[in-house]
């Protein structure tokens, strides 16, 4: 660890110093300058790929009272998935956790993980609880290394914004208009949902039912043909008969996780919840009711026709590992909720993945944005018996107030407290985290 204060990070009562994991990856800890009991707590936060490490949660917690190591991964640094990333970048975690785990004060560490985080932390557990044949099933497209073996495991998990994974999101981007997978200029009209004939426009669409319904099946049908494509190029490198002896480029038109989304143009789907759950409204008051989207239309426009923001640039290899996530015959989503998803068939899977974890588990979701609706798939999944789950009225995705929302922003007062609050409740309650070894 290299001491001394960080950059542009200046908490008033927070101490920040670098910390260098093994690998090379760089972490800045968050400490209180005069720790109490909350310290004996740390916070691990990394993303799938950005860099986290001026993220909201490690300076709001610390401000809270705990210590939280904020750091990047060796993907951070080009922003893309590369060859084994996704197994890479668990062996990263394992050095952030373990050092949490040997920091003096320390009794406890919780994973936190907002977006495709999560996707890291729900793995990183659920492999560290059930070694690694709980990654290596006969279910799994592709099987995990045997160097996961003995990741320490964390006391508690929260995933604030989660999405559905990784592996879910290339499946929810799949634009199955494209003609074939090498070319985003050859579009079929019919399955084109930024076609005005289909229901798009830009300032909110409307697809029926039955172009909903042709639409998903296609896309599901695109996303197993790309698997399977993937598999048949990876038997092939495995034999000496690649076009390389280690992995080969794999570039799919249309598949990136810019656009193809029905939901994120028509407000009528992924609206709601299926259940009531407790809401945390602008004045601190939660009432508990089914929870409805905030957000508006995001008008994007079509971005299959380019390489650069379209297309899914990876490998063979890494998209079998990060991406890839089967979609059954019944894959659909509606105004309350996905289903179809063979969930357990990637460890790029939050909501598979929580079917493996025991410690405590909090799902939050954010009104503001699409994503906040998987709190909801996730937390149904999860096998914790201490789980919760709410939602954070108005609130993006980064949990600042939405001002694109149905609302004024000002209607959802401070967004980033309240999340943070909650966030601060549920891990300090008592009994939850024992300070002790």
């Amino acid at each position: 660890m290299f001491d001394g204060p960080v950059g542009q990070v200046q908490i008033e009562g927070v101490k920040t110093s670098y910390v260098k994991l093994s690998g090379g990856s760089p972490g800045v800890l968050y400490e209180p300058l005069n720790p109490g009991p909350k310290a004996a707590i740390a916070l691990f936060v990394m993303h799938a790929s950005g860099d986290y490490l001026t993220f909201s949660a490690c300076g709001e917690l610390s401000k809270r009272g705990y210590r939280v190591l904020c750091a990047n991964n060796s993907s951070s640094k080009s922003g893309t998935f590369d060859d084994g990333i996704m197994d890479r970048v668990l062996l990263e975690m394992k050095a952030g956790v373990g050092f949490l785990k040997s920091y003096p004060g320390v009794s406890k560490v919780v994973l936190f993980g907002h977006s495709g985080g999560a996707t890291l932390m729900t793995a990183y557990q659920m492999i560290a609880e059930g070694g690694v044949t709980a990654c290596q099933g006969g279910q799994m497209i592709h099987k995990c290394p045997s160097t996961l073996a003995g990741l320490p495991k964390a006391d508690g998990v929260v995933l604030a914004d989660a999405n559905w994974g990784q592996a879910e999101m290339t499946l929810l981007s799949v634009d199955p208009a494209v003609v074939s997978d090498d070319d985003g200029m050859k579009l079929n009209p019919a399955l084109d949902m930024y076609n005005p004939a289909n229901g798009y426009d830009p300032k909110g669409s409307h697809y029926s039912e039955a172009f909903r319904r042709k639409f998903l099946a296609a896309e599901g049908a695109r996303n197993n043909a790309l698997i399977d494509r993937a598999q048949a190029r990876l038997a092939l490198i495995e034999a000496g008969k690649g076009h390389y002896t280690d992995d080969e480029p794999f570039i799919v038109a249309g598949a990136s996780f810019i656009g193809n989304r029905l939901f994120s143009e028509d407000n009528a789907l992924l609206a709601r919840s299926r259940k009531a759950w407790p809401l945390v409204h602008a004045d601190g008051a939660i009432t508990t009711e089914i929870i409805h989207s905030e957000r508006v239309p995001e008008g994007r426009g079509d971005p299959t026709r380019t390489m650069g923001m379209g297309a899914l640039k990876t490998t063979v290899r890494n998209f079998l590992s990060s991406y890839a996530v089967r979609a059954g015959q019944d894959f659909d989503y509606d105004a309350s909720g996905i289903r179809g998803v063979e969930w357990r068939s990637t460890y790029a899977s939050p909501p598979g993945n929580v079917e493996g974890i025991s410690v405590p588990l909090l799902a939050l979701g954010m009104t503001g944005h699409w994503e906040g609706l998987a709190a909801e798939t996730i937390y149904e999944h999860a096998a914790s018996k201490d789980k919760a789950i709410a939602f954070i009225e108005g609130a993006t995705h980064v949990y600042t107030p939405c001002d694109k929302c149905i609302k004024p922003a000002g209607a959802y007062g401070d967004t980033v407290k309240l999340t943070y609050d909650y966030v601060d409740n549920w891990i300090s309650k008592a009994g939850r985290f024992a300070n002790t070894n």
